[in-house]
């Protein structure tokens, strides 16, 4: 079938269906009350054209051959109808409609009409025609060149995504004459939006972009055909994750039920629900009364469920799984990498065609250290930066001073009922605190990296992407970890003792942890956060686009503009979707930390995996409704792994993230082991205090004593004012969760021990699952065995290939008959012109 396509000079010629697959020309409209461009175009009196606005102006089709035009069609005040002629032009059949441009109806009566016009000029003088995809299809062959004398194959239809991408880079960069960029003239308002239109999505809404198959396998490669390789990978990710999840699960579910099942048998929470005279000093300064160990009893027997000595084996399983995890995932990608035919695709060389199509002109930008490049920058520091950075630190340090306000404030609060559980109060607020504090952080945090980004001047938008990723996620890290790290190590260890206190700014006395242990204040405030992250983030990641987009449709809707043209309709409907930019798919890419927070601390809550897994489910049909139903279609972008080929900025950059986080999560573990968790003083009693050492056939419990070992004394007439504490007349001793020795209340050689083991623990422990994890990363190969021959394959079949049109070359001496190619269907086009579309 021929196609019509524009020649040299403006004039119209005939072409194979293949080769009008090309750029087409901007065209302006209006509809619904907004202005759009349409990128597409035909030639009058083509098969493909039409007056696709039916109800237009007579005449339209009666333009001379070769005449370019401009249509503008304006929709009318009210219900008349049709759409008003003011140019004439032919345009394309709709289904080649790719990309339009929207701009306020009111610029078409006011200067701004002339530059958006001088911006139109230069769309049309870079002229969207085959000529750029014949210079783009020449400048992304494959890197070694054609096979010399060969033939090269006739040109493959350009698929819609790949259109997209190319038609959204060539608008971004292009600048009027004034340098006016499209960013600057939405500024101004001299133009509203621009976006990709949503066409052909029916398969992914009936199949994948639904509540009712979140049970069902994703359709991945529709997925990478219509929003192009980086989303596909980004739910290929999730899917795979969520599969790897259900080892973990089990795993951390049978640790949990093994914990459950010594619910009342453990030793430490017997004495402690048993001690019944044992009084506890009180935790602040406004405490009324000492309170019994034996009240603390039901939190003690929870802290034993996830503080027990399955906690190291979890930890360390889960080290391992994290490696697994990890490697596993590197070969699913290479497979899927090979399928999809991106083996030998490089982003740099795809960034410099795109700058060629959009500037013949374009001058190579060489690699030079971000230092060099910021120095040119007319600010030496950003505007913003430091008071955002300082911003940053100073909500990092929010949640340490409210808990301890809080806890002065609940102390002496009219409520008795809160003044006996004042620990849990300050920990259940401070975790809702902290919640607040990540959701206003991260857009805080987006906006710093941003600006430290542009201050560094990156080379290309991938590598911009790739130091944006780096920024953002160091920023988030200490956002979403930096209570948590202060509750499991700082927590209760810098507050001095009864009787002389540290105090913030000499007034407030530092909070202590849990009259159970700190365990239980880290398991408290990481269970708070993930289940608000798993309810409020989620409805809010949903309801917020959906209301947005029902209230959009309910405006338009009462403005009665509704065109009757189907093909403005189409426009209009998307116009009303929210809308999205080049960082949205950045902000699905931050669900990984979630990733980061099932793993660092899940030494102290293993529960989060069987919970994650569920979430997972939920948080891909979400991501797929949004994307499909409630916004604008992202521009499609493509993206593979670094550790193949070549590298890429992209994807590999959030792969470095995960193997970071992996490296943190045995730090951090082990430190929880060592610091937080009573294990290492568990063991240590065992082993070096406890009763079995005198008897060594004794019945009696290792761990008998340990409670009474594990709490100094205080005497009770060291307090300042002990006459304001209810009881104290009949009082003389209390006690407290630490190892000092009265009267001075120095650390006691116990401590000094246990702080050795721990360091030696910490160092062990880490040594041990790092080596675990660099073993498993070497047993399991990054690409599997049948990828690398098969890419092999093609290589010696090119070889050949090569050598056999070389002898020809020479006369045929030795020429032999011509090599067969390679039969694999899926390697050998990772090596054709089509494996290196943009």
């Amino acid at each position: 079938m021929d196609r019509w396509t524009a020649g040299p000079g403006g004039q119209w010629a005939q072409s194979s269906a293949a080769e009008s697959q090309s750029l087409k020309l901007v065209w302006l409209c209006v509809l619904g009350g907004s202005t759009c461009l349409a990128v597409g175009g035909a030639p009058p009196g083509s098969p493909s054209a039409s007056a696709w606005s039916k109800g237009a102006a007579k005449g339209s089709q009666g333009l001379p051959q070769g005449k370019e035009s401009l249509r503008i069609q304006v929709e009318p005040e009210g219900d008349s109808f049709p759409l008003m002629e003011i140019g004439t032009c032919e345009a394309e059949a709709s289904e080649q409609w790719d990309y339009v441009l929207v701009a306020h109806p009111g610029t078409q009566r006011d200067p701004k009409q002339v530059r958006q016009q001088q911006f139109l000029q230069e769309l049309e003088r870079k002229g969207f025609r085959t000529k750029h995809l014949d210079l783009y299809r020449t400048l992304l062959l494959e890197p070694e060149g054609p096979t010399p004398n060969a033939k090269l194959a006739a040109p493959t239809p350009v698929p819609v995504a790949t259109r997209i991408r190319i038609v959204d880079f060539v608008v971004m960069k292009t600048k009027t004459s004034a340098g006016e960029t499209f960013e600057d003239l939405v500024k101004d308002g001299v133009f509203e939006a621009r976006f990709p239109l949503h066409k052909g999505e029916g398969y992914l809404k009936k199949m994948w972009a639904g509540w009712r198959h979140m049970f069902r396998k994703q359709p991945i490669d529709e997925i990478r055909n219509y929003f192009g390789e980086k989303v596909a990978l980004y739910f290929a990710w999730l899917g795979w994750y969520n599969y790897m999840l259900v080892p973990a699960a089990l795993t951390g579910l049978l640790v949990f039920l093994s914990g459950f099942s010594l619910f009342d048998a453990s030793q430490i929470s017997k004495e402690i629900c048993e001690a019944h005279d044992i009084l506890m000093c009180p935790l602040g300064d406004h405490s009324r009364r000492y309170q019994r160990l034996s009240e603390t009893c039901t939190f003690a027997k929870l802290t034993h469920l996830f503080d027990n000595d399955g906690t190291v084996v979890f930890a360390i399983f889960m080290a391992l799984w994290a490696t697994v995890f990890l490697e596993i995932w590197k070969r699913q990608r290479a497979c899927v990498v090979l399928h999809w035919d991106l083996y030998v695709w490089d982003e740099d060389q795809e960034e410099m065609a795109l700058e060629l199509i959009n500037c013949p002109d374009y001058k190579l930008q060489p690699y030079q250290h971000s230092y060099l490049r910021s120095t040119r920058h007319p600010h030496p520091v950003p505007d913003h930066a430091i008071p955002q950075i300082c911003l940053m630190i100073g909500m990092a340090h929010i949640l340490v001073v409210y808990r301890v306000l809080a806890s002065a404030l609940f102390s002496s609060s009219a409520l008795l009922f809160l003044e006996d559980q004042v620990t849990t109060a300050v920990v259940v607020t401070g975790a809702l605190v902290h919640y607040v504090t990540i959701s206003i952080m991260t857009k805080i945090n987006k906006h710093v990296a941003l600006k430290l980004c542009d201050f560094e001047m990156p080379r290309t938008f991938s590598e911009r992407e790739s130091k944006f990723t780096i920024r953002f996620f160091t920023l988030q890290f200490f956002t979403h970890f930096s209570s948590l790290i202060y509750i499991a190590f700082i927590l209760g260890r810098i507050n001095g003792h009864p009787g002389k206190s540290t105090r913030l700014a000499g007034l407030w006395k530092l909070e202590e942890c849990h009259a159970s242990g700190c365990m239980m204040d880290l398991f408290l405030q990481m269970a708070i956060i993930m289940s608000l992250k798993q309810t409020l983030s989620n409805c809010g990641e949903y309801l917020v686009p959906w209301v947005t987009h029902k209230f959009r449709s309910l405006r338009a809707s009462e403005a009665r503009h509704l065109p009757r043209d189907p093909e403005l309709r189409d426009w209009r409907r998307n116009y009303l979707l929210n809308s999205v930019n080049i960082f949205s798919l950045f902000d699905e890419f931050m669900e990984m930390s979630a990733y980061g927070f099932t793993t660092i601390f899940v030494a102290a809550f293993r529960w989060r995996r069987c919970s994650r897994s569920s979430a997972t489910l939920v948080e891909i049909r979400l991501d797929a409704i949004k994307m499909v139903w409630l916004q604008r279609r992202l521009v499609p972008r493509k993206a593979k792994d670094n550790r193949l080929l070549v590298h890429c900025s992209g994807a590999g950059t959030w792969l470095q993230v995960l193997e970071t986080i992996g490296v943190l999560a045995v730090i951090a573990n082990g430190m929880i082991i060592a610091f937080t968790s009573e294990f290492i003083p568990r063991v240590v009693y065992k082993y070096r205090y406890s009763p079995c050492l005198k008897e060594a056939n004794s019945t009696i419990d290792c761990l008998k004593g340990y409670v009474n070992h594990s709490l100094s004394v205080f005497h009770t007439k060291d307090f300042q004012d002990p006459d304001k504490i209810e009881g104290s007349e009949n009082v003389t001793l209390c006690r407290y969760r630490d190892y000092r020795n009265p009267p001075d209340y120095n650390f006691s050689e116990q401590f000094w021990f246990l702080l050795a083991i721990r360091l030696a623990f910490v160092i062990l422990f880490e040594h041990v699952a790092l080596c675990i994890k660099l073993i498993a990363a070497w047993f399991v190969p990054d690409v599997p065995q049948s990828v690398k021959n098969k890419v092999l394959d093609v290589k010696y079949q090119r070889l050949r290939e090569k050598m056999w049109h070389g002898r020809q070359r020479l006369g045929g001496v030795g020429a032999g008959s011509r090599p067969p190619m390679p039969t694999h269907p899926n390697p050998a086009s990772i090596f054709s012109a089509r494996s290196t579309d943009v």
